[in-house]
């Protein structure tokens, strides 16, 4: 169980707030819910408290995790490129990998479109989901490692311009 003012995670939205536990009757059953302020908009989310597994709910990692995500980012050795996918099938497999609410899945995301964009042009969708996946990890990590947002996308973008500088 979560508690009020604890920071959490919701699938493809990103880090958010406990508000606030309250219950509310619903089909007079009475129901406990999150209240849950997302951060990046500050949209609320009503959650049910028996639902929150289910819907992918969690804390915000463990900064040693997020370590080693900036360490996945700087591996690219398990790229296995995207040879014989269109652009709609990626969209789909990486539109997945994001409501997984996986901070390593999202990692995955990211890296692929951002090696992708540097040989072709991306669609519309694939340039959305790059700029989603970069906020969903950049927020994260911000919390996690304590540390400005804006300072976390700038040490990922020079990972990947690093990385890209080499292979050329």
């Amino acid at each position: 169980m979560f508690e009020i003012d604890e920071l959490v995670v919701y699938p493809a939205q990103g880090v958010g707030k406990v508000e606030d536990i309250q219950g509310k009757e619903m089909g007079g059953l009475l129901t406990q819910f999150y209240k849950i302020r997302i951060l990046s908009n500050n949209g609320t989310l009503l959650i049910p408290v028996d639902n929150a597994d289910n819907v992918g709910l969690r804390k915000v990692c463990a900064p040693e995790y997020g370590r080693q995500i900036f360490e996945y980012l700087r591996d690219w050795s398990d790229f296995k490129g995207y040879a014989g996918q269109n652009w709609n099938r990626r969209y789909r497999e990486y539109s997945d990998k994001l409501k997984t609410g996986d901070l390593a899945d999202v990692a995955y995301v990211l890296k692929e479109l951002m090696l992708i964009s540097q040989d072709k042009d991306l669609s519309f969708g694939e340039g959305r989901l790059m700029e989603q996946a970069m906020g969903l990890i950049t927020m994260e990590l911000a919390y996690t490692l304590n540390r400005e947002q804006d300072a976390i996308r700038q040490e990922i973008e020079e990972i990947f311009s690093d990385i890209l500088t080499k292979d050329s």
